[in-house]
């Protein structure tokens, strides 16, 4: 449901006071919840928890170490008549979302609000849209189920920390191995506009610490200036990721059709009449699911080696560390062309894509599950102040969603 806020000329939607019955009432009750990362996102798996069970589905959970995040895996299985053995569909989504700070707002963040077709708020596109209409499916889901017509059993799968580099779904996969289900399909529901993504790269963070050593700036022959040296690797860094984006293997149905290197910050020195003892950056590298970590660490770590070499020359107790912080696989599209064509068949549209932003599909492609990604809402959207949904991919993922409820009922074998 929606109020007219009169005073502001906007429509702030407000939750219901029982669990909603629509995509738009879900959304406006799980943007509610603050689910920064840096934040426990326990009061919303709790809700949605509570949602299930009323629907009398059991719920699984799966937490981080400290028990302040949790993941949730609910099943509705085949109905008791259906005559196909699988392990079912899954619908994927995560339940964190970036932070607003620094960040000016024309409407308070953690509340839905409605301006002319568009629904603002943290997490109204990436992603809580699509988890918001994966649990209005789930009622009809429920009664397909106990009537015997559902043949395909359907999970939704809500991960914690994929923000801060996909933390929470390994422990949903491997609980799920544990458990022995291996499902058929997944459907990662990351904004793409209802277009269906069938591959993306992956992404690894490193750290460079590099180790100089201080002297007085008139005296730099006694020193060792970390940050001279940082930056002819940053250089070299650079010079890589140009080469790399030339080679004879890049794939032009990318977006960014090559990999890409990119430093993203860096620190050093105290005083400009001090050679600087320390300076640290990190950088990212975004791989075509084709290449490999090795591709680009094995070069630059022979950089650092020849950079060290160098530096201890002149002082042995300097140095350079490299060091990963961050690894998301890519998603690759070699084992989902059976998801892919019924995809095609419920949409009518046979383009494929593929993103150079990451995503949690490249987990689930690494532990055997088929997966694309489709959700509503425009990746351009997310993590600005003012992100927003447009209520007619609300819609559009709405009427995705019953489509593909009823290719779990219809009567065909995978």
């Amino acid at each position: 449901m929606t109020v007219i806020n009169h005073n502001k000329g906007e429509k702030q939607a407000t939750p219901t006071a029982n669990y909603p019955n629509d995509s738009i009432d879900w959304l406006t009750r799980l943007m509610a919840f603050d689910t920064v990362s840096r934040h426990s996102n326990l009061a919303l798996i709790d809700d949605v928890k509570g949602y299930c069970e009323k629907l009398g589905l059991s719920v699984d959970l799966t937490f981080n170490e400290v028990k302040n995040k949790a993941n949730l895996f609910v099943t509705v299985p085949a109905g008791e008549k259906a005559d196909i053995v699988n392990n079912g569909l899954v619908l994927s989504g995560h339940t964190d979302v970036v932070p607003v700070d620094g960040q000016e707002w024309t409407s308070e963040p953690f509340t839905a609000t409605i301006r002319g077709d568009k629904l603002y708020g943290r997490g109204s596109c990436d992603m809580k849209g699509f988890i918001a209409c994966a649990l209005t499916l789930l009622p009809q889901a429920v009664e397909l189920s106990s009537s015997g017509k559902l043949r395909r059993p359907l999970h939704l799968a809500l991960s914690f920390d994929e923000e801060v580099g996909c933390l929470g779904a390994p422990l949903i996969l491997a609980d799920l191995k544990a458990r022995g289900i291996t499902p058929d399909y997944c459907i990662v529901g990351e904004p793409t506009n209802m277009a269906m993504v069938v591959a993306h790269k992956g992404i690894a963070v490193y750290r460079c610490r590099v180790h100089g050593k201080s002297a007085h700036s008139s005296l730099t022959a006694q020193g060792v200036n970390a940050i001279s040296y940082a930056s002819q690797l940053i250089g070299y860094v650079d010079t890589l990721a140009e080469e790399i984006s030339h080679r004879d293997d890049n794939d032009p149905i990318f977006d960014v059709p090559y990999s890409t290197l990119s430093v993203g910050t860096i620190q050093g020195g105290t005083a400009t009449n001090i050679v600087p003892n320390l300076c640290e950056f990190t950088f990212d590298y975004r791989n075509l699911p084709h290449m490999t970590q090795e591709d680009i660490v094995a070069p630059i770590q022979e950089k650092v080696a020849e950079l060290t070499a160098q530096m201890q020359a002149r002082a042995p107790e300097t140095g350079i560390e490299l060091m990963q912080e961050e690894s998301v696989p890519a998603m690759t599209d070699s084992d989902s062309a059976e998801l892919q064509q019924l995809i095609v068949a419920l949409t009518g549209d046979d383009q494929r894509h593929k993103v150079a932003y990451a995503t949690e599909g490249g987990q689930f492609t690494n532990s055997g599950i088929p997966t694309i990604i489709c959700g509503p809402g425009s990746i351009e959207q997310a993590h600005k102040a003012d992100e927003y949904v447009a209520l007619s991919e609300i819609e559009r993922c709405d009427s995705f969603l019953q489509r593909l409820l009823e290719s779990c009922t219809a009567n065909t074998s995978k």
